[in-house]
């Protein structure tokens, strides 16, 4: 075990950062779109990610970034993420980012629900137990009285269940296909749908150069987080790193609470730290689940 702790001290150190990353896409979309379209924001989110792999890592890589066996099911997976992108923008333009984030956040919950009709996964009892919970914890987030608008809750839940989705075929996927190909996919099919709607979704004042700065960061952000949570996960088993996953929502309710002037009332604080403690359970839950199976063969 201790030969392996600075290799998994690095993992954990790239996934960390990957999750900052990701509440900075977060923190800066919402912002940018109390201004702009947040269809043109995710047209920009995924344009840069996909330069920014065509500059950095096609000189290498050349045909190895878009070879794949199963090409159908690797565009149903980038458009599950387009969805999860455009939801959880829109989402984020209406309620606040910590809220926003936890219901996102459900994901694993309802992959928890689909994973026996699509993945034919075991799931014990645990697990459905931290489920049950963790939709508790949502419900205390969009509780009547809460303040938060409907759509803004209709859209998180959207994008909870694309990200959902998105999570099944990874694990479909990730036995046979190249992750950084997995990457570049996400990229090139957000870019071509979003690029095709452009003459339609492009609107608000011209950007001077402080918000193209924060546009195009949303692609910087996006891209380099995903590769830092692919490199992260290659250099330790996910059953370790998944509960740290959840370090998201609490940067989250910091983020929104020094850039936006927001921290979740008593009854969403619970909602949210019931859904990080749900998931956590569930992480550990499929780890130890996983462990039994090996012991068994």
């Amino acid at each position: 075990m201790i030969t392996h702790a600075p290799g998994l001290a690095r993992s954990i150190g790239l996934l960390l950062g990957a999750l900052f990353l990701f509440v900075l896409l977060d923190s800066t979309a919402k912002h940018l779109a109390q201004t702009y379209p947040v269809p043109m924001l995710v047209w920009a989110r995924y344009t840069v990610h996909f330069l920014l792999m065509v500059v950095f890592l096609a000189p290498s890589m050349r045909m190895r970034l878009i070879s794949t066996t199963r090409p159908a099911r690797q565009i149903i997976r980038a458009v599950c993420l387009l969805g999860t992108t455009c939801f959880g923008m829109a989402a984020l333009s209406r309620m606040p980012l910590a809220e926003t984030t936890a219901i996102v956040f459900a994901a694993p919950l309802i992959v928890t629900l689909l994973a026996r009709p699509l993945l034919g996964e075991h799931i014990g009892g645990m697990r459905w137990i931290a489920a049950l919970i963790g939709f508790v914890g949502v419900l205390l987030i969009a509780r009547p009285g809460s303040g938060l608008v409907p759509s803004g809750i209709a859209l998180a839940l959207g994008g909870a269940m694309s990200y959902a989705l998105y999570q099944i075929l990874t694990r479909q996927l990730s036995t046979t296909e190249n992750p950084v190909a997995m990457l570049f996919y996400t990229a090139l099919i957000g870019t071509l749908a979003m690029t095709l709607l452009l003459p339609w979704i492009w609107g608000g004042p011209m950007p001077g150069l402080r918000d193209a700065l924060l546009i195009a960061s949303l692609g910087i952000y996006g891209g380099t987080g995903h590769f830092l949570l692919i490199r992260a996960f290659a250099s330790a088993p996910a059953s370790v790193l998944s509960p740290i996953l959840y370090v998201q929502l609490i940067w989250a309710m910091l983020v929104g609470w020094a850039l936006f002037g927001h921290f979740p009332d008593e009854m969403a604080l619970i909602g949210i730290l019931t859904i990080g403690a749900a998931g956590v359970i569930i992480a550990i839950d499929s780890r130890r689940a996983g462990a039994s199976s090996r012991h068994k063969v």
